[in-house]
């Protein structure tokens, strides 16, 4: 029995899977199946071909995977974030790490068994930086990929590593070899700044304060800002997340310069991301209590990210500015989910 061509995902339930299932399932060209610890919300669910439940650590289930499906892409999203991987380190280098590990050779094994390069596509992080201190980040202005990648945490560290082990697999993989073996793993990752979903709650990123703010003025609940009001980090909406990292996995191998590639649509400060909710709900209750080590953790990211690479090589261009993000995504997303959920218009509440 001939084994079916498909796309797979993993931790597809994550913001990030939501809208990349919903594009490639609005395509209809390719089937998906989904690897997560948890099953997806039924309305995604019955987008992909197949749902697996379980750990990118279990070996056996991938071979499950790799038995019964062709994989020509990979979307590798399933990850430990920011703040959850400093309170838990050992736990956070066994999920991003030892799973990436596991999912690379897992691809190449998928490469070699039909002939072909894998595409393997990262969602890496703007963790991967690591500013020494404040004046470097001030006098830094837009930084490019190889500049301050020092990062100071522990998820930070995982991305630029996995990064390194990507391009290990796609351009030296077992180079010492008495018959080197073909590298069939095409490797692609995408630095990416905070992002910023209407569709789905924060889930535990250090730059998690910006749709933080969004929701709890929603939802009517005061919130505290755990960084200062004059931070000021690289944003992007989500359509245009999942938009890049479709773009990327479909360019040709040619056009590719990089193995990593920063991406980035506006850097407003967490005052201006503040007057811009304020706007939207007026009674909303958003003030600033500051975390001295999540701002620590900011501090060292860069306030603004040089994507020249990829706008470049496969012609990367950011759908959502700034006010174009809140006016045409955010607001009116945000406002249509808690209104249904609490049966009245915000405005009357």
């Amino acid at each position: 029995m001939l084994r079916k061509p498909v796309v797979l995902i993993t931790g597809a339930g994550g913001e990030i899977g939501h809208g990349l299932i919903t594009r490639l399932a609005a395509s209809g060209r390719q089937r998906i199946v989904t690897l997560d610890l948890t099953r997806l919300d039924p309305e995604i669910g019955k987008m992909v071909t197949r749902e697996f439940t379980g750990s990118i650590l279990d070996t056996a289930l991938l071979e499950r995977i790799l038995a019964e499906f062709e994989i020509d892409l990979v979307f590798h999203l399933a990850a430990l974030l920011s703040t959850r991987s400093e309170f838990t380190p050992i736990m956070a280098h066994q999920v991003n790490v030892e799973g990436m590990l596991t999912l690379l050779e897992f691809a190449q094994k998928e490469g070699e068994s039909h002939g072909r390069p894998v595409v393997f596509v990262y969602p890496s992080s703007i963790a991967a930086y690591g500013l020494p201190d404040a004046e470097t980040r001030a006098t830094a202005g837009r930084v490019h990929e190889d500049q301050h990648t020092s990062p100071t945490t522990m998820y930070g560290c995982n991305k630029l590593y996995c990064e390194l082990l990507g391009t290990y697999y796609a351009r030296h993989y077992k180079q010492l070899s008495a018959s080197p073996a073909a590298s069939r793993v095409d490797f692609r990752a995408l630095r990416f700044p905070g992002l910023i979903s209407a569709a789905t709650l924060p889930s535990g990123g250090t730059s998690d304060y910006a749709p933080e703010m969004l929701h709890a003025a929603a939802r009517g609940e005061a919130y505290d800002c755990f960084v200062r009001p004059d931070t000021r980090i690289p944003f992007m909406a989500m359509p245009d997340a999942v938009e890049a990292l479709l773009k990327v996995a479909a360019a040709p191998r040619w056009q590719l310069t990089r193995t990593a590639y920063n991406v980035g649509a506006f850097n407003p400060s967490a005052e201006e991301i503040r007057t811009k909710v304020l706007e939207a709900f007026p009674g909303a209750e958003i003030g600033f209590d500051i975390d001295t080590k999540r701002q620590g953790i900011v501090d060292s990211w860069p306030a603004d990210v040089d994507d020249s690479a990829a706008r470049a090589d496969w012609g990367f261009s950011p759908a959502y500015g700034f006010d174009r993000a809140f006016t045409e995504y955010l607001l009116p997303a945000i406002k249509a989910r808690y209104e249904h959920e609490a049966g009245t218009p915000i405005a009357e509440r």
